[in-house]
């Protein structure tokens, strides 16, 4: 068997078992390894053989197909992590990506809404469809509490709080966090759950999943993005939006009204706070009245 194929595969479990990396994560991963994989086995280079020079070539070419600085470094630190895995394991006793640069990126500041873009977009769900409360309290979800769109479709009864004003969220690599619940949230899901969840035919398994489709099962990740997606249309938003936009937003505003970062890291369930400072490009007046109220140079 081709050593690609098998190292491949052991890294995978890896990322799975030792890692604790969500589904979505290992599939980047490995899409992005089997590009290296690709390369390799064209110019019959095995695992254990690939040098420095080799995986500069690997980037040149990808870099000839015309990908963009960011996808180049997102490829780079997944090859990273499977030579990490390599040493890690005993297969290799050097690392040839130890020394691999990334490409420089600029910041990708994140699309977000206003508010009233936010409202605007929740007031033109349709509620005389049965569906209608559904996607206003998966909104309101998405926007209050900040959740991935992994988080929401995954959202169990069982692990809603509604008395502690909390709701337990697993995270990426199966982290669990405590995120208030905002009033509005329970609200629009109590009229979800008593005016049509309450009367489905719910599959068997689905049961604790909060938000389900009308054929009474678990909704997918391409369902969200298509209720979103189709909500932009309808008010004719030009921004290009999904439902990570929502989460966005959710950040930007909490910053806007002076929320700490470390709380909102916290909420976020980001490793890093340097992920969530991201957030803080805020609007230049907001900055400027924030600088010219506090600092004591400016106080009369």
């Amino acid at each position: 068997m081709n050593q690609w194929i098998t190292y491949n595969r052991d890294f995978v479990n890896y990322l799975k078992i030792e890692r604790g990396l969500a589904e979505n994560s290992i599939f980047a991963y490995q899409r992005d390894l089997e590009k290296l994989s690709d390369f390799c086995t064209a110019r019959s280079i095995s695992p254990k053989d690939v040098d420095l020079e080799n995986l500069k070539s690997f980037i040149a070419d990808l870099y000839d197909l015309g990908l963009s600085a960011r996808s180049q470094a997102r490829v780079i630190s997944g090859v990273k992590q499977f030579f990490d895995f390599m040493v890690l394991e005993g297969i290799r006793d050097d690392d040839p990506s130890s020394l691999l640069e990334l490409p420089k990126i600029g910041m990708k500041l994140p699309v977000f809404l206003s508010i009233a873009e936010i409202d605007e977009m929740i007031e033109a769900i349709d509620l005389s469809k049965p569906e209608g409360h559904r996607n206003k309290a998966m909104l309101e979800a998405l926007y209050s509490c900040g959740l991935r769109v992994s988080e929401l479709i995954n959202l169990k009864f069982s692990n809603i709080f509604f008395k502690q004003g909390f709701i337990r969220v697993i995270g990426k690599g199966n982290k669990e966090r405590l995120v208030p619940v905002s009033p509005s949230v329970e609200k629009e899901i109590g009229i979800y759950v008593s005016g049509t969840r309450n009367h489905m035919n719910i599959q068997k398994g689905h049961e604790d999943f909060v938000f389900l489709n009308r054929r009474g099962k678990q909704l997918t990740r391409v369902m969200i993005f298509t209720i979103v997606k189709n909500l932009a249309l309808t008010i004719g938003l030009k921004k290009k939006v999904s439902p990570h936009t929502f989460r966005h937003s959710f950040a930007t505003h909490l910053i806007e009204g002076g929320a700490n970062l470390r709380a909102i890291q916290e909420m976020l369930g980001h490793e890093s706070i340097t992920t969530t400072e991201i957030y803080t490009h805020l609007d230049q007046s907001f900055i400027r009245e924030a600088i010219i109220s506090y600092h004591p140079r400016n106080k009369k």
